[in-house]
């Protein structure tokens, strides 16, 4: 199973990004094979409709899990739509909240914000 995580760095130490569409990067960790990829968020710098275009890179990597402290609903409509589904993180870094979700201890994301429309 893929897992998807916004980060600060190239680090699986890094925190987890408060805003999943305006991420620097994505962790994407395989929690079968245990390896583990950054990649760059292209939509981090967008002038408008970053939580859409980041939903579309993690659909792209074939990703089958997203763990974000938040989401705004345009990007939890796509990643959704893709059968991905949302876990919320707690404080902690990447690596902390995946340990968490391979032992059950995360919770889905039931509150989806409204996003942040040009703001």
């Amino acid at each position: 199973m893929k897992v998807a995580v916004p980060v600060t760095e190239k680090s699986y130490e890094s925190n987890v990004y408060a805003s999943f569409g305006r991420a620097p990067y994505f962790l994407i960790y395989d929690t079968e094979t245990k390896k583990s990829k950054f990649i760059e968020n292209s939509a981090a710098t967008s002038m408008g409709g970053a939580g859409i275009k980041a939903a579309q890179t993690i659909i792209d990597n074939k990703v089958n899990v997203v763990l974000a402290p938040r989401c705004g609903q345009n990007a939890a409509h796509v990643i959704q739509s893709a059968d991905i589904l949302i876990y919320k993180t707690v404080a902690g870094s990447a690596k902390d909240n995946i340990d968490a979700f391979v032992a059950g201890k995360l919770s889905l994301l039931d509150e989806i914000h409204a996003g942040f429309h040009r703001r």
